[in-house]
């Protein structure tokens, strides 16, 4: 029998962004709306699609060896993990999900503290119970199971609910009053399976290579051919090409440059670098880089 890493995806809003991501690090994942085993092209990997605010606890108690959830639900259930690494990624953006105290926008609530003996709904009711109590704050706290907008307009005082850009929450009329946790993607372990050497290693090559995958999305490579006599002019002139790749070509007299650089200074970088004097300039998406 051959070992095996039983591996925790977050069903759900990461899902398709989970996927995507691990499919540039180079693991190809098929979902099937039947089941809850996706297929997965490693051997020694067996997939498990649950909920992300369930994957923290399953990990804890060692039904899968390691998982993709948000820090939130890790606090959120108090759950004894390993964090083997954060990964900035969403199904909307590269930004942090927050979890905001909100109240519509004709509240008298300005702070917290007008919420003594007051009703608020949310998803994570010990999250917001801790923040409650360190505010000095008593206020009956309920679960909510959706819509959870709706409800601050006629149901309850204030919610705390997530939010990425603050669209919705703006659309819904809603005011933050607070923040409570900032979170953002954890790939987790189980502590046994952490002291385990194999199944530890396979852990750290999933981080590293998804790793890899995300900090190449926000860079690109550039090659480009110039005459060995501008070459210095370039790259005293050009400080993003500090650590470029240098080869001679055929023709004598002239030079090869590669270099990775960030993506959003390109658009600027090629007028320079065609000024400079460079010739073939190639821009190139990456899928890993790996430090």
């Amino acid at each position: 029998m051959s070992k095996k890493l039983r591996f925790g995806l977050p069903k759900g809003s990461l899902q398709d962004a989970t996927i995507e991501k691990l499919a540039k690090a180079g693991f190809n994942i098929q979902v099937s709306s039947r089941s809850y085993v996706p297929y997965v092209d490693d051997d020694e990997l067996e997939v498990r699609l649950i909920r992300a605010q369930e994957i923290s606890r399953y990990v804890e108690h060692g039904y899968l060896d390691c998982g993709i959830t948000g820090h939130d639900w890790i606090m959120e259930n108090g759950s004894k993990v390993h964090e083997v690494g954060e990964f900035l990624f969403s199904k909307v953006s590269r930004r942090p999900a927050r979890w905001v105290l909100c109240v519509p926008e004709d509240s008298p609530v300005k702070s917290v503290k007008d919420l003594e003996g007051k009703r608020i709904a949310t998803e994570v009711v010990n999250l917001t119970k801790k923040y409650l109590k360190k505010n000095g704050v008593s206020a009956e706290v309920e679960f909510s199971w959706g819509a959870t907008e709706v409800k601050a307009h006629e149901l309850v005082d204030a919610i705390v609910e997530v939010t990425e850009t603050g669209s919705s929450l703006r659309a819904n009329k809603l005011r933050i009053v607070d923040e409570l946790l900032s979170s953002t993607p954890r790939l987790i372990a189980n502590h046994d399976a952490w002291k385990d050497a194999w199944k530890r290693k396979k852990i750290e090559t999933l981080a590293m290579l998804l790793k890899g995958a995300l900090d190449a999305e926000a860079k690109v490579g550039l090659k480009m051919n110039i005459a060995e006599k501008n070459l210095a002019a370039l790259l005293k002139n050009l400080p993003a090409l500090r650590n470029p790749t240098i080869a001679n070509l055929s023709l004598k007299g002239w030079v090869a440059v590669e270099t990775i650089i960030d993506e959003q200074v390109v658009r600027e970088l090629i007028p320079q670098l065609k000024a400079a004097g460079a010739e073939g300039i190639i821009e190139y998406p990456l899928n890993k880089v790996v430090y």
